[in-house]
């Protein structure tokens, strides 16, 4: 009987062991790791895009660095989480950084991915290098209403509930109709348009609601690394308003393309690529 009871001891002991370091802790993000450079690059693509919208700028870069490319949950055919938001997609990046051992990366966010980089510089600036923002603003809300002020309990129940309402067909005709406002090459609109269809469409209502409601204009006054923002060529226009969002964003080189729409790394690509390597190639 005894012999029976250490050994049922023993094998209760190895199932709890194989239970804690057998579960892999669970990302909002699923993660493409390319290169093997001692620096470090983590891109973060914009509201319901693939992390294939990296595809070219990982192709220039894994030779001298290592990659992280993140597709974040319920985008683009990724698993969706049970209850998304900006915050937790954030805190799940940052935890990753540090899980992970990643040594001072360099960020690089589109569009909402741009605003994840902010937050998380801002947030934690001990974990991140530099950071390269593709074609975000801190405030989006703000240009079109400058007196904007972030709810403190936003509810996005009846954006979920107007975008799950509609039919596949209403909402590829909202893409199709959408996308070529954000991106002039054509030879890419339908890929981009397939993205979002395969977006969770919870999870894509959730966070244009989360998103909407992200003020950070005060926030990165605390980002203490060098910072490159890259903004579309219609942004030239709105000058004083979209510097004014970056004015409390220090060490920071705002510059603006001569061409193209929202994605900058399409529609304007020599640019964009002479930008990355100008800014990461120094010290």
């Amino acid at each position: 009987m005894k012999k029976f009871t250490f050994l049922l001891i023993i094998m209760l002991f190895f199932a709890a062991v194989c239970n804690i370091f057998g579960q892999e802790k669970t990302y909002p993000f699923e993660v493409k790791k390319s290169g093997k450079g001692k620096q470090s690059l983590i891109l973060i693509p914009g509201f319901a895009s693939s992390g294939d919208v990296w595809n070219e700028t990982t192709a220039k870069f894994e030779k001298d660095f290592t990659c992280y490319t993140l597709t974040m949950a319920g985008f683009a055919g990724a698993k969706p989480d049970a209850d998304a938001s900006f915050k937790d997609w954030e805190k799940g990046i940052a935890d990753y950084i540090k899980t992970h051992k990643i040594e001072k990366p360099v960020i690089i966010g589109h569009s909402m991915g741009g605003g994840l980089a902010l937050a998380l510089a801002a947030d934690y600036p001990e974990l991140v290098g530099k950071i390269i923002i593709v074609d975000t603003l801190p405030c989006l809300a703000a240009i079109s209403n400058p007196s904007f002020v972030p709810k403190e309990n936003n509810d996005c129940s009846s954006t979920i509930n107007k975008f799950t309402a509609m039919t596949d067909e209403q909402f590829r005709q909202m893409q199709t109709q959408s996308i070529p406002r954000l991106l002039a090459d054509t030879s890419m609109q339908s890929t981009v348009i397939d993205w979002s269809m395969k977006s969770d469409r919870k999870t894509f209502a959730k966070m244009y609601c989360d998103f909407s409601n992200t003020d950070l204009r005060q926030t990165i006054k605390n980002i203490q690394c060098p910072s490159l923002i890259l903004l579309e060529s219609y942004f030239v226009f709105m000058k004083p308003s979209i510097e004014a969002q970056y004015s409390n964003l220090k060490n920071a080189s705002l510059q603006y393309s001569t061409k193209g729409l929202h994605f900058i790394m399409y529609d304007d690509k020599e640019w964009y690529f002479n930008q990355l390597n100008n800014f990461l190639s120094s010290k």
